[in-house]
């Protein structure tokens, strides 16, 4: 069996920022990122046309991307004054979205990927104030001391982990979620949720192309597990319901849309809701521990 193209979790950056490419060659597109080609390159190219069903991930970037720049814009209308992007892979926000020049992004990931993009983004001027912070997450000391200087610069801070928790295990992101909240400027977070139904099916795809990179976080109560660290939901939005209101549904093959469509017949009215709430994007706020 031949080796997978995605390596390290990391490599994962490539094949999204690939998809973001996609979306900005349409003629109605969701966003405008006009980096994310150069930043992809051939190797997101070359990741995309490896994995099944791209069309259907494709998709889930695109909508999730919308989902996230709004979020963003909701934190900013709080007065929001610094954004701590942890695993900020290939995004390209400070530099496509509409910021005030006095917003402090901290861009926090592996050197090797600081080092990439710094390199493909030589001359190119973001909107707001951009520092990157060479750093493993999931080394503590580390992880500490960048979390205390940038609450050292806040006064209101939201955290963006997009694409990361999946990767962590429970017991990697109970830690990272205590020394969040333990952030006292940070007041919102943005994080990935997906039904354990994701995760039996990225299992199917981890087998082959995804070995290096698998889905790991699955509490028994993904909300529970939250609220259990400080922090509580103030909006949810979900892939499914998102493309519908943006009228951007999925571009399913004739022989998928024919077994979905069979699939929601027979479905229960209670199994139909499910389905369209398996994957979405939360915006955390900084709440109470229980019983505290």
């Amino acid at each position: 069996m031949a080796e997978p193209l995605v390596e390290h979790v990391s490599d994962t950056a490539f094949w999204i920022a690939h998809y973001r490419a996609v979306e900005n060659e349409r003629r109605d597109p969701l966003f405008r990122d006009p980096l994310a080609g150069v930043l992809a390159g051939e190797r997101g190219q070359k990741i995309a046309a490896s994995m099944p069903r791209g069309f259907m991930t494709g998709w889930a970037v695109v909508i999730r991307t919308h989902i996230i720049d709004n979020f963003i814009r909701y934190a900013l209308s709080q007065h929001v004054d610094t954004i701590l992007n942890l695993g900020a892979g290939l995004d390209t926000r400070p530099y496509r979205m509409d910021l005030p020049g006095s917003l402090l992004w901290i861009e926090a990931d592996y050197p090797a990927m600081i080092e990439y993009k710094e390199k493909k983004l030589i001359g190119q001027i973001p909107q707001c104030k951009l520092e990157r912070m060479k750093l493993d997450l999931s080394n503590p000391v580390e992880r500490k001391e960048m979390l205390a200087a940038a609450q050292a610069r806040s006064k209101k801070l939201l955290v963006l982990t997009e694409g990361v928790i999946p990767y962590l295990t429970v017991e990697q992101a109970a830690p990272l979620a205590d020394d969040l909240r333990a952030v006292e400027p940070a007041c919102f977070w943005i994080v990935d949720y997906f039904a354990p139904e994701i995760y039996r099916y990225r299992k199917r795809m981890t087998r082959r192309h995804l070995r290096n990179a698998p889905f790991q976080f699955n509490p028994a109560d993904w909300f529970g597990f939250f609220a259990q660290h400080g922090w509580k939901p103030k909006e949810i939005r979900y892939l499914a319901e998102e493309g519908e209101r943006l009228k951007r549904p999925m571009q399913l093959t004739p022989f998928l849309r024919a077994l979905f469509a069979v699939r929601r017949a027979v479905a229960p009215a209670k199994r139909r809701e499910q389905f369209r709430r398996y994957a979405g994007y939360v915006l955390l706020e900084r709440g109470a521990y229980p019983n505290s």
